[in-house]
């Protein structure tokens, strides 16, 4: 759902700005790999991004936030989009503390397990992708240093996975969350429905299941779900392409109904990486306060 068409002009913007920029004494380093899923019966790729002290500080713990990747994109979001060069610019002027990145492929699964159970993402990335990560990795595992984070798909992954297990992460944020109160009723007149369908029918069911749908939103589940202590932030373009700050609108209003704190935005911008980038500052800050991350020891001489 993410408008790629954006997202190429403004990747090389970025890497211009990078190669222009002097070379910075403190960065960090990327590293992609990935982990072979019994669940899934496949090998799976994800990114790491590590901060400026992961390599030479080597029993220091670290915080981490799970960022969640939009449908049409892929693990390695954060490398070639320019999150990780606006990373390593908050880290260089000491507007957030360190923590690790990670990046998984969710293909186009909304990151659950899809209706006739042949493809059980959920399964894996509880059961599978956070054990591993947390164990290959000098992480802190619990529960007030894990965040979860994502864009458009990946925003509703990251919401659905934090309101169903709050237990596991301190924080969410969900960037023009694909948040749909119902699902539309496709007309099949032009391709567009065509591919829409057949997206949602991998998942939920073809025609899509409107229960299964329901079960599964974050809408829904904001309605019981236990989230006290839950550090909770949301933003959308008014003019989103695909009428996501509706949906965003609901979740807002069904927190508040609650009294549940939570930070709501609103902004200027459709649904497409130059709005995903203008706030995704704000939201890496976000995580760093509500997990705890602090800045590189300071060397003694």
């Amino acid at each position: 759902m993410n408008n790629l068409r954006h997202a190429l002009p403004f990747a090389l913007i970025i890497l211009a700005l990078a190669f222009a920029a002097p070379v910075h004494a403190a960065t960090g380093r990327a590293e992609c790999l990935s982990i072979h899923s019994q669940v899934l019966g496949q090998q799976i790729p994800y990114c790491v991004l590590l901060p400026p002290s992961y390599d030479h500080e080597d029993t220091r713990r670290y915080p981490v936030l799970y960022f969640l990747h939009g449908l049409g994109d892929n693990e390695q979001m954060f490398v070639r989009s320019g999150g990780w060069s606006m990373t390593e610019d908050l880290w260089e002027q000491g507007r957030m503390g360190e923590y690790l990145v990670v990046t998984p492929a969710g293909d186009a699964s909304f990151y659950i397990n899809s209706r006739d159970g042949r493809h059980r993402y959920q399964d894996f990335f509880l059961n599978e992708f956070l054990p591993y990560i947390e164990h290959r990795y000098r992480i802190r595992a619990e529960r007030n240093s894990r965040g979860i984070a994502g864009i458009s798909m990946g925003g509703y992954g990251a919401l659905r996975f934090a309101f169903l297990h709050p237990e596991l992460f301190r924080s969410v944020s969900a960037q023009s969350p694909a948040l749909i109160d119902k699902l539309p009723a496709f007309t099949m007149r032009d391709a567009q429905d065509t591919v829409r369908l057949r997206m949602l029918g991998e998942v939920f069911g073809e025609p899509p299941d409107q229960a299964f749908w329901d079960r599964n939103s974050p809408i829904t589940l904001a309605k019981t779900a236990d989230v006290k202590g839950l550090k909770i932030y949301l933003d959308c373009g008014s003019d989103d392409d695909y009428g996501f700050n509706i949906g965003a609108e609901a979740l807002h209003k069904q927190l508040a109904s609650r009294g549940i704190p939570h930070e709501f935005h609103i902004y200027p911008g459709g649904h497409n990486w130059p709005y995903f980038a203008e706030h995704l500052p704000a939201v890496l800050e976000f995580h760093a306060r509500a997990i705890g991350a602090t800045p590189p020891a300071k060397k003694t001489k």
